[in-house]
């Protein structure tokens, strides 16, 4: 008797045809052909295309949301989680390009397909950033009013290494370089959070 077609087993194929056809082409049928079932068999599962597109991409973030889960070991700063942290985030992009540049380019388009998937991925990394700041201001290291700002800053801030428009400058000669300094200067505005008044400050 054939095992009961799951939806993991839809998800899994599905990125294979993401893979060997590209966003543009892969299809529904191919999905079936794939599984050797029929498309409303795919259909039973995942209600529409954009449905079994959404929840692929959703598959694929989470298992980098999970990947990123903070380090946070004995004895070790909030500056040292952090900037292990974001190494990680841009050695894993790079990887990701590098290793991988279709499907690569393929889930950038399909996380841009969604404004919810965008915000979902946003909501997931910056909530783990927040997680790295509070704990830091918990032990004094840093210093903000407002831990949710702070983190959605550091994550813009450190935009160039981890958003896929620009992966092509992932490969300069001086790009880990660059990213120390921007990682050292973030780390440093973190440890002296001080606004300036509107009189200004001498």
């Amino acid at each position: 008797m054939a095992e009961a077609l799951t939806g993991e087993a839809i998800l899994a194929a599905t990125e294979e045809v993401l893979r060997r056809y590209g966003p543009a082409k892969a299809t529904v049928v191919d999905v079936a052909k794939a599984l050797g079932v029929s498309h409303g068999s795919v259909y039973r599962h995942f209600a529409t295309k954009a449905a079994l597109r959404e929840a692929v991409t959703k598959r694929w973030l989470a298992a980098i949301h999970e990947e990123m889960t903070p380090a946070f070991g004995e004895g070790l700063t909030a500056a040292e989680v952090l900037r292990a942290w974001l190494q990680k985030l841009f050695d894993e992009k790079r990887r990701a390009h590098h290793e991988d540049e279709e499907l690569f380019a393929t889930f950038r388009t399909l996380v841009h397909e969604s404004s919810d998937i965008v915000e979902y991925h946003l909501g997931h990394m910056v909530g783990q950033l927040t997680r790295i700041i509070s704990a830091g201001v918990e032990t004094h290291e840093f210093v903000t009013d407002d831990v949710d700002v702070t983190a959605q800053a550091v994550w813009d801030a450190t935009n160039r290494f981890h958003h896929p428009a620009h992966a092509r400058e992932w490969t300069g000669p001086r790009v880990q370089e660059e990213f120390d300094a921007v990682v050292s200067l973030v780390i440093a505005g973190l440890r002296y959070n001080r606004v300036p008044s509107a009189a200004g400050d001498a």
